[in-house]
């Protein structure tokens, strides 16, 4: 299968569009809160969004995204009508494993930048090179730099895709797998059906979401209130994901003639979903991202036009249902990166082994939803443990 070198986009008439529309965006009317009320309470913060907008128009340069990205090499590929693009990033040592990292959404792969350069090549930081391992991450489809399908598809349909891309067009008959939010979905997916015990060639996983889940029921006091507390995040948090699995192209046609739009869209959930709780009990954005970063991964939908394809896959997930059946679990070893994740956390462990093959498991009390992105140490460092123990 052809495989085919690609450049970042950086089409400057698009920039100035979309530049325009920040400078003219009409700002509404935002609550008036008390001092000691969190000004996310209703979604995201209008004087700080004003601020990163400021910074969008007076600082922030799509070139120096582009350079951050060009790091690395880019390619293409066509895998069953869509063309595919990913980061390849050639490990180190004499043998180096295939990594394949799947990023979700609001993210990109622009969340693995810090952590590629650290897992392909440890003897820069400290480590050695022989744990050095070939790291390729794909934009998923509708999202980013890659093509666009032309109906939703979910996560059993983007597993099918990964595995044949890696092996037939990729030639790489032998890889393990890692993966956060949709990620983790589509990972779990891969060590479901694409596991070398299936005919597939998917080694291993690594997770750090609760994602593809099995038929395990909490049936422990400590299990139950984990499902309790999950059920309230989902209330909590869930709106953004009934619309998008519901009615996403609706929200698409507001939201694609706005960046402004997509940008408060987008920051409300790396505001929420990160480990980000300051001493004072409140969350700060800035604790774990800066606006550069923000607008990096923003600017991505923005510059490839893919935020409504991109929430299609919400639907296309509910059309497809993903599970683990009844009587079966992911029998290739899996890791559980255990981190701090306020959205959707991971069961007791003995949930967790009802469904999945566990032979890693560790825990920490630092670095949520956006793990990559948040620390890329602590993550690097929890990726190469798992990698270790297999």
């Amino acid at each position: 299968m052809t495989v085919t070198p690609f450049k970042i986009p950086n089409d400057k008439s698009l920039l100035k569009k979309i530049r325009q529309r920040v400078a003219d965006y009409e700002w509404g009317e935002a609550p008036q809160l008390e001092a000691h009320e969190d000004p996310w309470t209703y979604g995201t913060d209008q004087a700080y969004l004003k601020e990163l907008c400021a910074y969008w128009l007076d600082t922030y340069k799509w070139d120096d995204t582009v350079k951050e990205l060009n790091r690395y090499q880019h390619f293409t590929t066509n895998v069953d009508g869509i063309d595919i693009h990913f980061i390849r990033e050639e490990g180190s040592g004499d043998n180096p494993r295939h990594l394949l990292m799947t990023h979700g959404w609001p993210g990109s792969v622009y969340e693995f930048i810090e952590v590629i350069d650290r897992l392909a090549h440890p003897e820069k930081y400290g480590g050695k090179a022989e744990d050095g391992v070939s790291v390729i991450c794909p934009s998923m489809p509708g999202y980013g730099f890659s093509g666009k399908p032309k109906r939703p598809i979910g996560p059993t349909t983007v597993a099918a895709l990964w595995d044949k891309m890696m092996r037939e067009n990729l030639g790489i008959d032998r890889y393990v797998a890692q993966g956060g939010d949709w990620g983790s979905v589509i990972t779990g997916m891969i060590g479901l059906n694409h596991g070398i015990n299936k005919g597939g060639g998917c080694e291993a996983i690594h997770l750090n979401m609760y994602g593809l889940r099995g038929s395990e029921q909490p049936e422990t006091e400590e299990e139950q209130a984990w499902a309790t507390h999950l059920t309230g995040m989902m209330q909590a948090e869930g709106a953004y994901l009934q619309i998008q699995a519901t009615k996403p192209q609706t929200l698409g046609y507001g939201m694609m003639d706005s960046p402004v739009g997509i940008c408060a869209w987008i920051v409300e959930k790396f505001h929420g979903w990160a480990d980000n709780t300051g001493a004072d009990g409140r969350r700060d954005i800035e604790a774990r991202f800066t606006k550069h970063q923000l607008l990096s991964n923003v600017m991505i939908y923005l510059m490839t036009r893919s935020f409504n394809s991109s929430i299609w896959f919400y639907r296309g997930f509910f059309e497809e249902l993903p599970h683990i059946p009844e009587g079966q679990k992911v029998e290739v070893p899996v890791g559980i990166g255990n981190f701090a994740e306020p959205y959707i956390s991971f069961p007791p462990r003995r949930m967790m082994e009802h469904s999945y093959h566990v032979t890693h498991w560790s825990d920490y009390t630092q670095v949520g939803h956006f793990a990559a992105m948040e620390d890329g140490k602590i993550f690097t460092s929890e990726v190469q443990s798992w990698l270790k123990s297999l």
